[in-house]
């Protein structure tokens, strides 16, 4: 168990220490992960082991986690705690997409945490994005469940399957969120994209809420030959969305979600050091 400070202990901890000393001007600025949120208890497990594993990378870093909506603490709630210890937080979005949680909800939210606590400066990093090591994440965890499910053999160097081998008929529908945004969605795309490029699996894209539908994709690889298919969910945790991809084809394969990896890790911290550097730039 770390010591309170350390960042370990207080990215699972509501607003982290209570009452730490105020951060000097060579102290790290800290890290504030922020996630979606969920009404569902697993979401929240996962993504405090994400924020964990995290805050275990770089333990002289104070790392907490906020939610945007439905879970708890949220970011008010993480932003008021840390201005007792800090002069500057790096904000971190764990969301796989920019949309309009990252481009309105959370500028908003950062404004007004802003305002409550004017010594804490507050600076947005991007969004993890379709980042190629998320995208290798994907194809592990397809791996995975080809392995402990099928006789395929979807294992060759770099996982695309032998010529000829019963792998080539493999389908995989790359299940993301969904925006009301067609430009959000078509960034998002670009992860079947990149998968089909890693492996050469044959991909789809489809959305938990919006078209095109997991059924839709299924259809459109079984158009094309595939005769496996299997349903790879873009998503960092289980939740309501994932159960609702699972009932809407129940008889397929479902990998798991990306989850806590090391990769997120370094993509994470990536994100964090990229913005603090423009913010250094910007100010010399």
């Amino acid at each position: 168990m770390y010591p309170p400070g350390t960042g370990a202990l207080s990215a699972v901890l509501p607003g982290g220490p209570t009452h730490p000393p105020r951060q000097s001007a060579t102290a790290a600025p800290a890290l504030i992960a922020v996630a979606h949120g969920s009404r569902d208890p697993r979401s929240a497990a996962t993504m405090h082991a994400v924020v964990e594993q995290i805050a275990a990378a770089r333990p002289h870093v104070d790392v907490r986690l906020a939610f945007l909506d439905l879970s708890t603490p949220s970011l008010e709630q993480v932003a008021d705690a840390a201005a007792a210890g800090h002069t500057h937080a790096i904000v971190t979005p764990l969301l796989l997409g920019s949309a309009f949680h990252a481009r309105v909800d959370l500028p908003g939210l950062l404004a007004t945490a802003a305002n409550r606590n004017p010594r804490l400066r507050l600076t947005q990093a991007d969004v993890l994005g379709p980042d190629p090591c998320l995208v290798g994440v994907l194809r592990e965890r397809v791996l995975t469940t080809l392995a402990a499910h099928t006789t395929l053999d979807a294992t060759p160097e770099r996982g695309t399957p032998a010529s000829g081998s019963a792998a080539d008929r493999l389908g995989i529908a790359v299940a993301a969120v969904g925006s009301s945004s067609p430009a959000a969605n078509a960034r998002t795309a670009e992860v079947a994209r990149q998968l089909a490029a890693l492996t050469g699996w044959d991909t789809e894209i489809c959305f938990a809420t919006t078209e095109p539908t997991v059924l839709e994709a299924l259809d459109r690889l079984r158009s094309r030959g595939a005769d496996q298919l299997l349903v790879a969910p873009w998503f960092l945790a289980p939740g309501l969305l994932t159960d609702r991809l699972v009932a809407a084809a129940p008889d397929l394969l479902h990998a798991d979600v990306l989850g806590p990896h090391r990769a997120l890790t370094d993509i994470v911290w990536a994100r964090y050091d990229a913005a603090l550097t423009a913010r250094l730039t910007l100010s010399a």
